[in-house]
C-alpha cells in the first residue's frame, strides 16, 4: 500500500506512507520519503515512523534524527532499549554529556546502575544530597569488563541476525 499526498514543498511530499508487499513471491520494503514519512524504511524531513527511520523526530526500530525514540536510538536527543548522542536515555545509554539508563556511560553526567562519566548522580540516595554530582573513579576494571561483556552481547546478537538472513 502506498498514499502519497499532493502537497509537496520543494518537491517533497507532504505525507508519504509506504508498505511492503510481496511482488512475484518475494516480499518488497516500502520506502517512504517525505516530510512526514511512514513505512518500512521511512526518510522524513519532520518526521519518519518505520522499522528504520531516518529524519527529524524518528520512531522506530533503528531510529536516526534530531530526536530519536526506537530499539536503537541514534541522534542529538536519543531515547530507546541502546541509545547513542549528545543526550541519551535508555536501557544502555552511551552520550556525550548526559546519560541515563540501566549502563549509563557519559562524558559529563550519568546516572544509573551502572554508571560512567566525570560525575555520578547516584539514584539510590534520597533528598537533596542526591542532586549534587559525587566523584567517580575514572577507571574500574569491574565496569569495564561490564561494558566489553554488553559489546561482546550485542556483536553476538548482530551476527546471529546476519547469519538467518542469509538462510
Amino acid at each position: 500500500m502506498e498514499y502519497r499526498s499532493k502537497a509537496s514543498i520543494f518537491g517533497l511530499p507532504l505525507v508519504h506512507i509506504a508498505t511492503g508487499a510481496l511482488v512475484d513471491g518475494r516480499y518488497r520494503r516500502g520506502i517512504a520519503k517525505g516530510w512526514v514519512a511512514v513505512g518500512d524504511i521511512a526518510f522524513g524531513v519532520l518526521v519518519a515512523c518505520g522499522g528504520v527511520a531516518i529524519g527529524g523526530i524518528t520512531l522506530g526500530g533503528g531510529a536516526l534524527g534530531l530526536l530519536s525514540i526506537g530499539g536503537l536510538a541514534l541522534g542529538f536527543c536519543a531515547v530507546g532499549g541502546v541509545s547513542v548522542g549528545v543526550v541519551a536515555l535508555g536501557g544502555a545509554a552511551i552520550a556525550w554529556y548526559a546519560a541515563v539508563g540501566g549502563l549509563a556511560v557519559a562524558h559529563d553526567y550519568a546516572i544509573g546502575g551502572l554508571a560512567l562519566a566525570r560525575n555520578v548522580i547516584h539514584p539510590q540516595v534520597s533528598g537533596p544530597a542526591s542532586l549534587a554530582p559525587i566523584p567517580h573513579p575514572p577507571f574500574r576494571w569491574s565496569d569495564a569488563l561490564v561494558l566489553l561483556g554488553f559489546i561482546a552481547a550485542l556483536i553476538v546478537a548482530f551476527l546471529s541476525l546476519r547469519a538467518r538472513r542469509k538462510e
